[in-house]
């Protein structure tokens, strides 16, 4: 199995729920809006003997030239969009995917960044996302999918897909949030998503306030952490300013 971290950069969040470039080797933090959040916003290509799959899709910016910065990263490491078999998201906010999609210039609208791609998501957090209107969500980008036949949602609390990937309602960050597990010859790797997005908060008792169950996301990151370690799972980290994985060794 081969992982790939494609980082699109640091950004501060404030409670405007709107992500500002930071630059890490410039900018202050304290500069910032009081309250702002560094954060690391980092998809995950997992390369599989079955298939290429995303796990989460980024904010949807675009670089020069109009190109979708996630597709400039894939095409960095070789891959094009139509290569990617599985887009698996865990959550439904703005930051996880906003690169589902891509505005089309020249038909002005929507087209699926992954054409070729099965699309799963939790069918809670689709409903939830198109049924309340916050600045988390951009529910405009998630109804060009309406019609899509590869879109594939996932009904049930628990499940597998294609035999090796699991998912898991896990609730913690959001009301729908789901983790995934990757199996594939007995090596696993864990996506947290926003209830594992970061290396430090797997080791301390940290109840964060942008959850809305904070506890329970604490009590599943000690649960995941202490299994991971006794299993040996690869943890990929999505908010990580520093560690975008880390492998326990058995």
């Amino acid at each position: 199995m081969r992982i790939i971290p494609l980082s699109e950069g640091a950004f501060t969040i404030d409670a405007t729920k709107e992500f500002i470039p930071f630059d890490k080797t410039n900018d202050e933090l304290q500069e910032r809006s009081k309250g702002s959040l560094l954060v690391e916003i980092q998809p995950f290509l997992i390369i599989t003997e079955k298939d290429i799959i995303l796990l989460d899709t980024g904010l949807g910016f675009t670089v020069k030239h109009g190109i979708l910065q996630l597709h400039e990263n894939l095409a960095m490491h070789g891959i094009y969009p139509a290569d990617v078999t599985k887009v698996i998201m865990s959550h439904l906010h703005k930051d996880h995917a906003g690169g589902m999609v891509m505005f089309d210039e020249y038909k002005k609208e929507y087209q699926l960044a992954f054409p070729q791609a099965n699309y799963y998501i939790n069918k809670k957090e689709w409903n939830h996302a198109l049924a309340i209107e916050i600045p988390s969500y951009n529910r405009e980008k998630l109804q060009c999918l309406f019609n899509y036949d590869k879109l594939i949602f996932l009904e049930e609390d628990k499940g597998t897909i294609d035999g090796y990937i699991h998912y898991q309602l896990s609730s913690g960050h959001s009301p729908f949030h789901q983790v995934i597990f990757i199996d594939e010859k007995g090596e696993i790797v864990f996506f947290g998503g926003d209830e594992a997005p970061q290396l430090q908060q797997m080791k301390t008792r940290f109840v964060a306030k942008y959850d809305q169950d904070g506890k329970r996301a604490m009590e599943l990151r000690k649960q995941w952490w202490e299994q991971g370690e006794k299993e040996g799972w690869t943890f990929l980290f999505y908010h990580d300013i520093k560690m975008p994985m880390y492998r326990f060794s058995i």
